[in-house]
């Protein structure tokens, strides 16, 4: 599919993987995005494709240049989802200058052990095609450290590498303005939240970096190719990057028997009472934690509570903390509750988890023996109205 000015899409849809990185659901699917710039002068591949798809990426490049040798492989970010490719389009193009930063060579030879010609480039440098000039910029850590991006000034094409991605495979064209993209939005939250979530200032420098830039095309390594909603795409990413809330809650809760879920329930019902709209309930053992951590993302008010388990917090609710923790949010009000029969634990624990997010805390914790009672709820209600006057404070 061409895109413009002989800049064309190449990439292939992985439709059967069911996680990614062996972690996220992919209940759509995932593209893989490869970009093939064939200038009457010269040609340059922009990243690669999961090694899977070799056979059907092969053929859509020759589609397009038929014979034709390419001069230049660009490598923006070397994720094996888009550079398992490189030692096969080496033995098919063995004269191929491959295009990256010193980070990106010292992963080549890693990976695939790939020498021959090489361009390393630094930030600003540039490579002119002919009628396309490509110019550089590195974004280390968005969101790995040879990260960068691909500015083509002659059209004003920003490659983006993982920036701006989200999960779900295309269907059918690829351009926002020629499919339906409702889905996208959700997934390009939830890829935030579940890959990128944990590097939030140096997401910040890389769009600062590119603020100046002319930008008319954002073709990133997942998802589709954005024109139209470039406002809105940015938008999301500088808000996620700054962890700016939306006015709302998420109560991510831990229970065996239901009595922990009763508790849980008297929260939100408290929180709706209060004029909270935005309320989410995730039962951690049975939504995957990848649906809850774009929910925190979205949303600025937390409250977590879990049964004891084995002297120890519920093991889903532990899981679900630590990927919290190491996503070192910012900006989130959060309250917590917690249960026991004869011995407790589970709030001591959750507050220790309170201490390492260092999030802002509202409202007492709760804590429920084997049932609720009317202090229980009493309780309940009380952390359910703290969070709702922080929230609209």
């Amino acid at each position: 599919m061409e895109l413009k000015g002989k800049v064309y899409y190449v990439g292939v849809n992985d439709r059967s993987k069911a996680l990614f990185e062996n972690l996220w659901p992919l209940p759509y699917g995932v593209s893989y995005n490869s970009y093939l710039i064939a200038d009457d002068e010269m040609v340059a591949l922009v990243d690669t494709v999961d090694v899977a798809f070799f056979e059907v990426y092969l053929k859509k490049i020759k589609a397009v240049i038929g014979e034709r040798k390419i001069n230049y492989l660009i490598i923006n970010h070397m994720e094996p989802d888009h550079s398992g490719s490189i030692a096969l389009i080496k033995q098919y193009y063995p004269d191929i200058v491959l295009v990256g930063n010193k980070k990106t060579f010292d992963m080549v030879e890693g990976f695939y052990g790939v020498g021959g010609d090489r361009y390393v480039v630094g930030d600003g440098d540039f490579l002119k095609l002919g009628h396309h000039q490509l110019r550089f910029y590195l974004i280390p850590m968005v969101h790995w450290p040879e990260t960068m991006v691909t500015f083509d000034e002659t059209e004003g094409i920003l490659f983006s590498g993982d920036a701006f991605g989200c999960f779900g495979a295309l269907n059918g064209g690829c351009i926002d303005k020629d499919i339906n993209t409702e889905i996208y939005e959700g997934e390009m939250r939830r890829y935030y939240s579940n890959i990128v979530g944990k590097f939030g200032n140096p997401v910040q420098k890389a769009l600062q970096k590119c603020k100046g830039l002319d930008i008319r095309m954002i073709c990133s390594t997942h998802g589709p190719v954005w024109t139209e909603k470039i406002p809105q795409v940015v938008d999301m990413y500088d808000r996620l990057s700054r962890y700016e809330g939306e006015e709302g809650v998420v109560i991510a809760y831990g229970t065996m028997y239901g009595n922990t879920e009763e508790l849980a329930e008297t929260i939100a019902e408290e929180l709706s009472a209060q004029g909270i709209k935005n309320i989410v309930m995730h039962n951690v053992s049975k939504t995957p934690h990848s649906y809850i951590l774009a929910d925190i993302f979205r949303y600025k008010g937390l409250i977590v509570g879990c049964t004891t388990y084995n002297m120890h917090l519920y093991p889903e609710m532990e899981a679900l903390l630590s990927k919290v923790a190491a996503r070192e949010m910012k900006n989130r009000v959060m309250g917590y509750f917690g249960s026991y029969t004869w011995a407790s634990a589970a709030v001591k624990k959750l507050a220790e988890y309170a201490e390492k997010l260092k999030f802002e805390l509202v409202g007492n914790p709760v804590e429920m023996k084997q049932s609720m009672g009317q202090d229980t709820a009493r309780q309940a209600k009380e952390l359910a109205k703290a969070m709702a006057e922080r929230l609209k404070a």
